[in-house]
């Protein structure tokens, strides 16, 4: 009789879990055209950055990207899947205690990757083609900041699970941590998203991944949110693929980082995140790398372009197989990642 109504209660929770994702697949669907019409009459092109990543010119990505830059492509398409979430989210009472501090990060994340997007559109900063890198780095790291002081204070969290350590004990510097694993993921993801279609579908496996794993800690509401960002990423991802009819632009990128970043913390599973988000591990260590070597290496260079999906693109693959090829590879790291997860918990 209890394992009856445990199982019949297990899928009354799924099914809500799984109602989110299509939701928010739905409601993105039907903005879609909405952002689209509004774009092309009022022009939100994005502007192609001239500085590399790793400083100086940004000669191999122009060379590279040259087709794409005669085309007027908009940006700021992540409003579409920011709002889609939000609003489902908000409609959702579905323990709101846990799904709180992603939504509001990712909102607030969000607004000021809007901003960015729209000095880049404006062109009120040429060079850069937006914000500058100190005056976003500040902004996002208030948001970080903001959000681990509520994961300190009202959440009451002042540990972090690390293997063979279990609960380190962190005390208030809980709080410098959040902020680190916040602002690291928000940036590695926005350095990945740089080929049609690529992080659209890198960012649908981790949160899938994530959604799983909230599931298992019996953070049902985290699950569902994770869906719901799935839901409407798949639907961003459908028009995103190539040739790209928009681009997320920081809006997007921005808000979905800091999203998985503060989910990674919710979970206490920040030992896993590097795994599942393999690929933006590489993508940022690859700026990194070139960025160091031009410094101590009189300007040389350790791989032709960063991020590293401009130096495979360089190496003669074309967009799509570097953005497919990287698609796998974020599956993979995501399916061992939960796989580490689950042997973590059972120990």
């Amino acid at each position: 009789m209890n394992f009856t109504l445990h199982f019949a209660i297990s899928n009354h929770v799924l099914l809500r879990i799984m109602s989110l994702g299509l939701a928010s697949f739905m409601l993105s669907m039907l903005i879609t055209p909405l952002f689209t019409t509004l774009a092309y009459r009022f022009q939100w092109w994005k502007k192609p950055r001239s500085e590399a990543w790793s400083g100086g010119e940004a000669t191999v990505y122009k060379k590279l990207h040259a087709a794409k830059h005669h085309r007027n492509i908009p940006n700021m398409a992540g409003t579409i899947f920011v709002i889609s979430i939000a609003i489902v989210t908000l409609f959702d009472n579905f323990y709101r205690s846990q799904t709180w501090l992603p939504m509001v990060g990712m909102v607030f994340a969000g607004f000021i990757g809007l901003i960015d997007d729209t000095m880049n559109i404006r062109g009120f900063n040429s060079k850069i083609a937006g914000m500058q890198a100190k005056v976003k780095f500040g902004l996002y790291s208030i948001v970080a900041f903001a959000g681990g002081w509520w994961f300190y204070e009202k959440l009451g969290v002042h540990s972090i699970y690390l293997p063979y350590i279990h609960d380190w004990k962190l005390g208030v510097f809980v709080i410098i941590v959040f902020w680190f694993v916040v602002i690291a993921t928000a940036n590695s993801v926005n350095i990945t998203d740089g080929l049609d279609g690529l992080a659209g579908g890198l960012l649908s496996s981790s949160f899938a991944a994530y959604a799983i794993i909230a599931v298992v800690e019996h953070k049902y509401a985290l699950a569902g949110f994770c869906i719901t960002v799935v839901g409407a990423l798949l639907s961003y991802t459908w028009f995103n693929i190539f040739p790209a009819r928009f681009f997320m632009g920081d809006v997007g990128s921005f808000a979905l980082g800091t999203a998985l970043g503060i989910i990674a913390m919710q979970t206490n599973t920040v030992y896993v995140l590097p795994i599942i988000g393999i690929v933006y591990v590489m993508e940022t260590g690859s700026v990194i790398i070139n960025r160091t070597s031009r410094l101590l290496r009189h300007g040389k260079k350790v791989f032709l372009s960063s991020p590293i999906h401009h130096h495979f693109e360089a190496k003669g693959w074309p967009e799509t197989k570097v953005t497919m090829r990287f698609w796998i590879l974020g599956q993979a790291a995501a399916f061992l990642g939960l796989v580490i997860f689950l042997i973590n918990r059972m120990n």
